[in-house]
């Protein structure tokens, strides 16, 4: 058996960190859907801007959607949306044969409405009117304006990924959101099976405190922070509260491993995905960790519910100076902005690219 069909088989979820057109026309995305046991995948600017600069695959869409008139995010978001009903339709098959539960693909609003609430939440709507597909969550940031948003957005029925998110505390904070949504909902007397995920981002704190701390808790604070986080979810999932909107036909928000791929060329490239391997999660895996992980992964024992070793772990860093609450609140600050970098990069190399198919026709 190979070590992703493992993983699913234990109940976690392996969704593909990529989309490419490429990807879809040369059947690679079918490939890893029935050969590799992946059943979602997520994207962001970044993966867009590296499709559209390197590669040609978008070029005729681009001339096409030029000679409409169309530039700018109003060009992009058809690009994306093209490829992830696409992906959505792919999936389908998972997604009903799950009941919703996965089959999930992922599309961002933009990160410069990250700190705007009300514009955040007409995106979302917008977006997810336009994609006509059931299977497709909206990434909201879990940054303090982006709560009320994902509160909003859920009372409305849009399935929601809350993205950049760092600790058990931000969370929380996110799924109190979601469940407010929710409760609303309930109380309104709509229907409470609004899917959402809620997606903490692992690789960047072992990379944040890389030469800040003893050799021998290199790799080790991403992990710690997974395993305090998974007890809080595994907490919340059976407090009282969450137990009566479930009684009412509520989902639960499945807990998101992002940022899953090994930065420390001295460590394995599947250290992450073999330690955050546990049920009613998903791990969103770069492509080439989920090709390492089907060549050479192997499975061991599954996350801790009561959190393990980690807060022993979480206790030495702060011996070794790391404050973990006002890292985590950096690392989400730190992260709008790289989301809001990465989405200009992208308008700029979409107007490039645009600038030089006119030039050319």
């Amino acid at each position: 058996m190979k070590p992703t069909r493992a993983l699913h088989d234990l109940g976690q979820s392996l969704w593909l960190d990529n989309i490419t057109r490429n990807l879809l026309r040369t059947g690679g995305l079918r490939h890893y859907i029935d050969e590799l046991s992946v059943t979602g995948l997520t994207s962001n600017p970044t993966i867009f801007d590296h499709a559209i600069k390197n590669r040609n695959d978008y070029d005729d869409a681009i001339r096409s959607k030029l000679a409409q008139g169309k530039s700018g995010e109003k060009l992009f978001f058809e690009l994306a949306l093209e490829d992830l009903t696409e992906a959505a339709d792919l999936f389908r098959p998972i997604y009903d044969r799950t009941g919703g539960v996965d089959g999930w693909v992922s599309l961002e609003v933009s990160p410069l409405l990250a700190h705007e609430t009300k514009s955040t939440v007409a995106e979302a709507k917008d977006l997810h009117a336009r994609a006509q597909r059931p299977n497709l969550l909206i990434k909201i940031p879990g940054t303090k304006e982006g709560l009320p948003a994902i509160e909003e957005a859920v009372f409305a029925g849009i399935p929601i990924n809350v993205t950049l998110l760092f600790s058990a505390e931000q969370y929380v904070a996110a799924a109190d959101a979601y469940m407010r949504g929710v409760e609303r909902r309930i109380e309104a007397g709509l229907k409470a099976g609004v899917c959402s995920v809620a997606s903490i981002f692992i690789s960047r704190w072992d990379v944040a405190v890389a030469g800040k701390v003893p050799e021998a808790l290199n790799n080790q604070l991403g992990i710690a922070v997974s395993k305090r986080a998974y007890k809080a979810y595994l907490g919340l999932l059976g407090s009282p509260r969450w137990m009566r909107a479930y009684n009412a036909g509520a989902r639960p928000q499945r807990l998101l491993w992002a940022s899953t791929g090994t930065k420390d060329p001295k460590s394995s490239d599947v250290l992450y995905v073999q330690a955050l391997a546990a049920p009613f999660t998903v791990n969103t895996i770069p492509e080439a960790t989920l090709k390492a992980f089907a060549d050479h992964g192997a499975l061991g024992a599954t996350m801790p519910i009561d959190g393990g070793d980690s807060d022993e772990i979480l206790a030495r860093f702060a011996a070794a100076g790391i404050d973990v609450q006002a890292l985590a609140d950096q690392l989400q600050d730190e992260g709008a902005k790289t989301f809001v970098k990465s989405w200009n990069d992208l308008m700029s190399v979409i107007m490039s690219k645009s600038s030089v198919l006119k030039r050319a026709s």
